[in-house]
């Protein structure tokens, strides 16, 4: 029985219903779906989908319980098309009113894909024009996670202007969205965008435990060991950490009155810490009136780029560690009194762009609803230089740049609901690691692709686009080999295409503007591979390279029909003989190939193509897609 009353009560702190299903989502067609979620054990759930309008089907779909109070309902959904009221009863009885039934597609990556419509070029236009009410969106709210988390809670939108530029970095993400419009345009079915990705995180972050390759082991061995009872939580280890290295100035009877003053939130760089590496202490008294507002507290840093932790009164309330990820911490009642109180937050950066990244408008404290501005003078001292003492402790407690957290947290609550398919723009955050990227990035679509349980679905990347640095000389670079690492990864799984952006970047801006047309060239993947349409998805694909001993390295191509060669820079190859030595080569278009020659190079034997870290791009086939970059050495 007591069994029993503890399952009743876990169950009872669950959801009944998954909050990834909801008013106005999307249901995948033609698939085998389920909705799940939590009642009483052993508790009887019934599913009925009813449309809104006469003339088809009623879907019908019994089930039970399990003893843990989860449940599933497995069910063929109506035809294409919609809306629909999904009505589901099991002690209690939830509708999901404007449900359409088309195609779900998962968008996933780091900041290029949580770039938001917002940010994209001719925003404004977009946006106005954003009224697609059969495309619906849904964005996973940023949740780190050492452990696997059943449900995350956020909402299905129905795509229009005033949604569309919700939430996010700048709105729901412009890939994501470009991508789902093409589909929407050219099919004429409901399309259902999952917005889940996080700036600056790693593809490992991304990959479940049991599917991540070994160079990991360590880490998600550091991931699970904060999970056994009794481990020490990141904050204490750091907190430990930064109180042995330095003094404690968390008190609240703290003497700052000879301290420097600065005006915050500011990085580093502008309150006279721009080359400086190490922790920092900034206070501030704040007013409370008597009596205190009603209502819980909050401490309200913004997105910072370094390691906090925070003290109200000598209190700690909580640390962060992540960049961009925003500090919102509870903070007791009880600490808090009329009149004056201190906070102290105890400041580590890592590199030159650390500090408070955002507005004074979101340096606040909050009591109830009542709002406190934190904004303007600070009192500031040094307190260590990271050069002079011990590491920091590994931040492994729910960090998104560690190994499974992302998986964990922002991609297991969705599994296994009925999808389409993916798209990912990621990898800027694994250059440097090409050669492991080549076996982790296959081996997370594998571990997506169980997770979610329907086969080897379309999975598709957009392979980096031009940034940084364009050599006068050809040489080696961690860009280019990323990209090839990326074009090995999709060669090497079932139902992948890739999107060649090199072309379209920014060589002095990482977040390129031009969203559209790299969810136009997904898309175009997405109509030949997922959904059989007859058309170009590729541009020029290395196939072989042969040289005759008479100078001439003739280099052919598949997906090269209508070869042409753009006016560059140089041409972008470069071709070698036997000693290695790269240099730029003429090139000439001959049919599906390029000759490429080269006074300085009397028998070439080897080719690299748009090998830089923002190369010269210059052929494409006559579709107007840009070649694929390669190397034969």
């Amino acid at each position: 029985m007591m069994t029993l009353f503890v399952m009743a009560q876990l169950a009872s702190t669950m959801p009944f219903l998954s909050p990834v299903f909801g008013d106005h989502m999307v249901l995948q067609r033609d698939k085998l779906n389920e909705l799940w979620g939590w009642t009483q054990p052993n508790a009887s759930v019934s599913l009925t989908i009813n449309p809104d309008k006469g003339g088809v089907r009623t879907v019908t779909a019994m089930g039970k319980a399990d003893a843990n109070g989860k449940w599933t309902l497995r069910f063929r959904p109506p035809v294409t098309g919609g809306p629909y009221t999904v009505k589901i009863q099991g002690g209690q009885t939830v509708e999901l009113r404007d449900v359409l039934v088309g195609d779900v597609w998962i968008c996933s990556g780091q900041s290029n894909m949580e770039f938001g419509i917002t940010m994209a070029n001719n925003a404004k236009e977009e946006i106005q024009n954003a009224n697609r009410p059969t495309i619906r969106l849904y964005a996973v709210p940023k949740s780190p996670s050492n452990t696997l988390r059943p449900f995350v809670e956020s909402q299905w939108l129905t795509c229009t202007p005033e949604n569309i530029v919700k939430g996010g970095c700048g709105g729901f993400t412009a890939v994501g969205y470009f991508f789902g419009r093409k589909l929407n345009d050219d099919l004429k079915v409901p399309i259902g965008l999952i917005h889940t990705s996080w700036g600056g995180t790693p593809a490992e972050s991304w990959t479940s435990a049991k599917g991540i390759i070994k160079d990991f082991q360590k880490q998600v061995e550091a991931v699970e060991a904060m999970n056994e009872p009794g481990a020490p939580h990141t904050a204490d280890l750091v907190e430990q950490w930064a109180k042995a290295n330095g003094p404690d100035y968390s008190g609240a009877d703290v003497d700052d009155s000879a301290w420097d003053s600065v005006d915050l939130p500011a990085r580093f760089g502008r309150i006279g810490l721009a080359n400086f590496r190490g922790a920092v202490w900034f206070r501030k008294m704040v007013d409370l009136p008597d009596p205190l507002p009603d209502g819980d507290a909050q401490l309200t840093t913004g997105s910072n780029d370094g390691i906090d932790l925070n003290f109200v009164n000598g209190v700690r309330t909580d640390f962060g560690s992540s960049v961009l990820n925003w500090r919102n911490h509870a903070v007791p009642r009880s600490v808090l009194h009329p009149g004056k109180n201190v906070i102290s937050i105890c400041f580590t950066g890592m590199s030159g762009g650390a500090g408070f990244t955002t507005g004074a408008d979101a340096f606040n404290l909050r009591i109830g609803g009542k709002w406190f501005p934190l904004g303007g003078p600070w009192k500031m001292k040094k307190a260590f230089e990271l050069k002079d003492v011990a590491p920091v402790p590994p931040l492994v407690e729910n960090n998104p740049y560690w190994p499974t957290t992302l998986y964990n947290g922002m991609l297991y609550p969705l599994m296994p609901m009925a999808i389409k398919g993916a798209i990912w723009y990621q990898g800027e955050s694994n250059v440097g690691r090409a050669e492991q990227y080549s076996r982790l990035l296959p081996a997370m679509i594998t571990d997506w692709r169980k997770g979610f349980g329907q086969g080897d679905f379309p999975f598709f990347v957009v392979q980096l686009a031009n940034f940084g640095g364009r050599s006068a000389q050809p040489h080696d670079a961690g860009w280019p080999e990323l990209r090839e690492a990326q074009t090995k990864a999709v060669n090497s799984v079932k139902n992948a295409g890739l999107a060649v952006t090199v072309d379209i970047g920014e060589a002095r801006d990482i977040h390129p503007k031009n969203k559209q047309e790299v969810g136009r060239r997904l898309a175009l993947s997405a109509l030949k591979i997922a959904y059989g349409k007859k058309l170009e998805d590729s541009g020029p694909t290395f196939a072989e390279a042969d040289s005759k001993g008479d100078g001439k390295l003739v280099v052919w191509f598949h997906h090269a029909k209508g070869l042409v060669l753009r006016p560059g820079a140089t041409s972008g190859f470069a071709i070698c003989g036997k000693d290695g030595k790269f240099v730029w080569a003429d090139a000439k278009v001959v049919g599906e190939s390029v000759v490429l020659t080269s006074p300085e190079v009397a028998n070439p034997v080897d080719v690299r193509y748009a090998w830089d870290d923002d190369p010269v791009a210059t052929l494409y086939n006559g579709d107007g897609l840009p070649a694929v970059p390669f190397r034969t050495r």
